[in-house]
């Protein structure tokens, strides 16, 4: 019998739906020359690999970060005949929480920088002669298994080798599995090629596909992953905040409200934009002149209003209605979706008036109108020949809209009608850290934290949209 049971949010509902038809795409995408073409180009530059390395761990954490249980509640059953029904605890923990277990319990009493074993705020304390006296505390977590403060550089130090270690290893056992792979996938003349051989062009970077790039851009996330295994137990590397929480660990959940801005957004976003801009360019006309309404109506009233005054009225019902809400999870978790959906509403008028002007172009050629006169239904010249010649501003929109809406939720949080304070977000961070860099003595590591990974996220997202462009455009595409 499991020891616990699954907890499906509505977020994670619709981040399962996304990455099926992520999949289902990709499936679709290989047997179609036209889309899978684009795709190989990307697969050959280095830049844009590389910050796909970079976002399929933030992906991978954010994954994991959506999978959510509750665990039982062990009860001391002292008559074996009674069968007692399973009770399952309130919290509702991912599986990044049990892995991050130590980092998520080892609470401090307040701040403390950085690698420091003693707070960050001194306390008062009985002297000589009864006299108080200030001074900083041992922490309780952080570095509370070294007997002498000066071992603390000796004890990062080994433990950092150590993470090096493990990170060669899985390298080399990447640089040997990619090694296998490739060689299994060779015609039939090469399969004579050693393994030395093959090993020597992977290092050297004569492959089609750039392996060693790839291989030393997976170095840093592998060696990040390996410090927090080994300093994540025993130290705050990135400090504490006001009650204690480790910044770290605030900073890697954030990732998953990120991505799901910037990704469940778009479920929003395609339905609205591909429909109406489609309908609006083939029929023109009344039907043109209806949508052009509706979008133009919708792009004068500002965005940020229509947030805020969304955002307050659903304060308003969850203050009135708190039954509806079983946890807190459940409660921030409704508002996140909402933040979503408002988004998604106000942000689909721009790539629905590319498609609505790409599809006027398109409903004139030849092939378009000979299948007119042929009788062929209008939905299927829309669905079989007009959408999958617009199928390249629909990706590469939703690639470069990505990083904006990942900053969105940021100043949206900063100004207080972004996600739930309860949810960890950069956005909720930085406006944390609005009193907290204005204090003496400053605490700089919660802003910058959000900002690092909030940087590196959008600077993987942006490099590969700007491949994808390049890709998908046939301006640009490569004959």
């Amino acid at each position: 019998m499991l020891d616990f049971t699954f907890k499906i949010l509505v977020t994670d509902a619709l981040l399962y739906l996304l990455v099926t038809a992520i999949i289902i795409f990709i499936v679709y995408a290989r047997k179609h020359e036209h889309l899978s073409a684009p795709w190989r180009q990307i697969k050959n530059k280095k830049l844009a690999m590389s910050a796909l390395v970079i976002l399929g761990f933030f992906v991978i954490t954010g994954f994991l970060d959506s999978v959510h249980i509750r665990q039982e509640i062990k009860i001391d059953n002292t008559s074996k005949n009674q069968q007692q029904v399973a009770q399952y605890s309130n919290e509702v923990l991912s599986l990044l929480d049990l892995l991050l277990t130590k980092m998520r319990q080892q609470t401090e009493k307040t701040y403390s920088a950085p690698f420091a074993i003693n707070s960050f705020t001194k306390e008062v304390a009985d002297g000589e002669q009864g006299k108080p006296v200030l001074y900083y505390p041992r922490l309780k977590y952080g570095g509370a298994h070294l007997q002498a403060q000066d071992s603390r550089i000796y004890d990062i130090g080994k433990r950092l080798l150590w993470a090096l270690f493990w990170t060669l290893s899985v390298l080399v056992f990447c640089i040997l599995l990619i090694a296998k792979i490739t060689d299994s996938k060779n015609n039939i003349e090469n399969k004579h090629i050693n393994i030395a051989t093959r090993l020597k062009n992977i290092i050297s970077g004569n492959t089609n596909t750039p392996w060693l790039t790839i291989l030393l851009v997976m170095s840093i996330p592998v060696f990040f992953i390996s410090s927090i295994a080994e300093l994540g137990p025993y130290y705050h590397i990135m400090g504490t905040d006001q009650v204690g929480n480790d910044v770290l660990y605030k900073s890697i959940k954030s990732i998953r409200t990120g991505l799901l801005i910037g990704t469940l957004t778009t479920l929003i976003i395609l339905p609205f934009a591909v429909v109406f801009g489609i309908t609006a360019g083939y029929f023109r006309g009344w039907v043109d002149d209806l949508i052009q309404y509706i979008y133009t109506t919708l792009s004068s009233i500002p965005s940020v209003l229509l947030i805020v005054a969304a955002i307050l009225s659903l304060q308003v019902y969850m203050t009135n209605n708190p039954e509806s809400f079983a946890t807190l999870i459940d409660r921030s978790d409704i508002r996140l979706l909402f933040l979503v959906m408002i988004l998604g509403v106000t942000s689909w008028t721009g790539l629905c008036r590319l498609l609505r002007a790409e599809t006027m172009k398109l409903r004139e050629l030849d092939y378009i109108q000979a299948a007119n006169s042929l009788g062929v239904r209008h939905r299927r010249i829309m669905s079989r020949h007009i959408f999958p010649n617009l199928m390249h501003i629909v990706l590469i929109t939703v690639v470069l809209d990505f990083s904006g809406l990942v900053l969105a939720e940021a100043v949206l949080s900063y100004i207080g009608v972004g996600v739930d304070p309860t949810m960890d977000s950069w956005g909720n961070m930085i406006n944390g850290a609005r009193l907290e860099m204005a204090r003496e003595p400053l605490v700089w590591w919660n802003l910058t934290a959000a900002f690092v990974f909030m940087f590196i996220l959008v600077l993987a997202a942006n490099i590969f949209s700007d491949a994808v462009r390049d890709a998908f455009d046939p301006r640009l595409r490569k004959a």
